[in-house]
């Protein structure tokens, strides 16, 4: 497999195995920002231990694209929790670049994408504040199915190979750190209300009744908007509400 090219503001990582990127990441971070500076990216070919969110197991086997990306932005914690729908973005045009016409990516709330509307990426956002306001760093990682895709998820899967996709997970590392350096600097430059506009013309299920399944209730409703913070807007017999974490679910899944 070649070595990935990327563009000069990554530090890339490289590793055969690792418990998991994120952890590793975090392990980088950790030991300051001589270490591991903002832009470092630690990319492996298998997980051991590979953790999405909520803690759950991520199948992380030989064959797919894992990767945490350590980000040190001068922002709040709360307006660093933006950069998921950031890079839900860059995963959709990196799809988009590398993948074959014909088929439907979208994203969907929080931070999935689905191909053919089949989970096919996640991405897990974890923070580290130090107690200030302002993070120490910010974790992004990256979990994107291009050879193989769990057969036991709660979520219907896939992944490039049974969508008949020939992109390889270099292709994809390449292609969504040229996209995410584009979205981020958007953000930085604009603000959450351009990515919050892109992000809902690329979801999935806006005006459709979805199924919320939060730590302690089960929310109905219909999907009507984002709202400033990313929250998810369900109009509900009961009312408006606001879902600021919990697993989204479709008719049919």
């Amino acid at each position: 497999m070649r070595k990935p090219s990327l563009p000069s503001v990554y530090r890339l990582v490289i590793l055969d195995t690792v418990d998991s990127t994120n952890a590793e990441a975090k392990r980088l971070a950790a030991e300051g920002e001589e270490k591991a500076p903002d832009g470092t990216l630690v990319w492996a070919k298998e997980q051991t231990d590979g953790r999405g969110r909520r803690g759950r197991k991520w199948h992380s086997p030989p064959g797919n694209l894992y990767c945490s990306l350590i980000m040190r932005p001068d922002v709040p914690a709360a307006k660093a929790a933006e950069l998921s729908f950031v890079a839900g973005l860059a995963v959709f045009d990196a799809l988009g670049t590398v993948g074959e016409p014909g088929h439907q990516v979208h994203l969907k709330w929080p931070n999935d994408v689905l191909l053919n509307d089949s989970k096919v990426a996640g991405l897990l956002l974890e923070t580290e504040t130090g107690g200030g306001e302002i993070p120490d760093w910010v974790i992004l990682g990256l979990g994107v199915n291009v050879g193989v895709f769990p057969g036991d998820a709660d979520f219907p899967a896939t992944s490039f190979r049974a969508e008949q996709w020939p992109a390889t997970e270099v292709d994809c590392l390449e292609s969504f750190c040229r996209h995410f350096m584009s979205w981020s600097s958007k953000w930085l430059e604009e603000g959450f209300a351009p990515i919050r506009k892109n992000w809902l013309w690329r979801c999935h299920g806006q005006g459709e009744e979805i199924e919320a399944r939060l730590d302690n209730e089960t929310v109905k409703g219909v999907f009507t908007d984002l709202d400033e913070d990313g929250a998810l807007v369900l109009k509900t017999a009961d009312g408006e509400r606001r879902i600021t974490a919990g697993d989204v679910f479709f008719a049919g899944e």
